[in-house]
This record gives structure tokens, sequence and C-alpha cells, in this order.
């Protein structure tokens, strides 16, 4: 199937519902990272996490949405990893020459780009026009 400009992309509304919700909790997660709130920028790593990875699990079956939501799980373990670093002081120890502990958090970073390059790069030029190659 071909998109047209009539296509829509709908999403069910509990759907939905749990997309906003893990904004409300990432935007708790990274306001506790600035406000060097440990504690509850620790817990929030959880519901934000798991919350991506549901959402990444429900769009399995659609390669752009699976690729876009397996960055975002990858974003939020790497900016996890790296506020977790700064709140325990070891984000500043040199592992290697210049690198630091903090730089550990590039692995998933990278993670993502590559999910987000498959899909523009390789998966997408191939499938032009299909329903799910928004």
């Amino acid at each position: 199937m071909h998109n047209s400009p009539d296509t829509l992309y709908q999403i069910p509304v509990k759907y939905r519902r749990m997309e906003n919700l893990h904004i409300l909790f990432w935007l708790f997660k990274d306001v506790a990272w600035c406000m060097v709130w440990k504690p509850l920028g620790i817990v929030m790593i959880v519901p934000t996490l798991l919350i991506s990875i549901i959402i990444a699990w429900r769009t399995r079956n659609m390669v752009s949405e699976l690729c876009h939501n397996l960055a975002i799980c990858l974003w939020i373990s790497a900016n996890s990893y790296w506020m977790v670093s700064e709140f325990l002081h070891f984000d500043h120890i040199e592992i290697w020459h210049t690198y630091t502990y903090k730089h550990i958090a590039l692995i998933p970073f990278v993670m993502g780009l590559v999910s987000l390059a498959y899909y523009y790069l390789w998966y997408k030029p191939r499938h032009r026009g299909e329903v799910g190659t928004l």
C-alpha cells in the first residue's frame, strides 16, 4: 500500500496517553538532573525507560516507528547513565587518554544514531511510498 496525501497515521488513545505520561516522566527526570535532586532523578529513570521500551515494543511492526522509538530508548539510556555518573561523581574520572566515564554515554547515543541511519539511509530508500515509511 502506498501513502497518499490523505493517508492517516492513527495512534490508539491508550497508546497516546502512555506517550504523554512518558513525556511527563522524562521531564521530571531531566528537571531533577538539572536541580541535582539525586533520588528523584534516579527513581525517574525506571518509568521513563520502561515506558519507552513498551512504546518501542508496541511499534515493532512499523519499521519507521520502531527505529525512532529504539533511538529514544537508547537516548534515555545514555542520558540516564550520564546523569548518574554526574550524581555519583565519577563522570570526570579518566578511563583512557582524555576519555572519561561520562563518555561511555556515547555508546548508546551512537547506537541510537545507527538505528536512525539504518532507517533513513537503507530501509526508507528501498521502501518508498509504503505505509509506515514516514
